[in-house]
C-alpha cells in the first residue's frame, strides 16, 4: 500500500458535490481560517506581554500587582490596535 492511497486527498472527489454542499465546504473553510487567525494573533498577544510584563520569576503563583496591571495594560492597546485597524479596513472597503 503507497501512501497517496492513504492521503485524505486521494478519496475527495469535489466535483461530485453539489453547488450548495460546495458553498458550504467553502464557509466552513473560511471559518477554519478565521479560526486559525484569531489563535495565531492570541498566540503573539501572550508572547507580546508575557515578554514586556513578566519582569521576575512566578513563585506564589500570582502576579505581582505592576505585572498584573501591564498585561491588562498590554492586551487593552493590543485590542485598541487590532480595533482600529479593523475600522480602517472597513472604511477603506466603504470607499472601494
Amino acid at each position: 500500500m503507497d501512501s497517496t492511497s492513504l492521503s485524505p486527498q486521494a478519496n475527495l472527489d469535489l466535483s461530485k458535490l453539489s453547488d450548495a454542499d460546495k458553498r458550504d465546504l467553502q464557509q466552513q473553510v473560511s471559518n477554519e481560517m478565521q479560526k486559525a487567525k484569531i489563535q495565531d494573533s492570541i498566540h503573539s498577544l501572550t508572547d507580546i506581554c508575557w515578554t514586556k510584563c513578566m519582569t521576575g520569576g512566578i513563585s506564589s503563583g500570582k502576579l505581582s500587582g505592576k505585572e498584573e496591571t501591564c498585561a491588562q495594560n498590554c492586551v487593552e492597546r493590543f485590542l485598541d490596535a487590532n480595533t482600529a485597524v479593523l475600522k480602517h479596513l472597513e472604511m477603506l472597503r466603504g470607499d472601494m
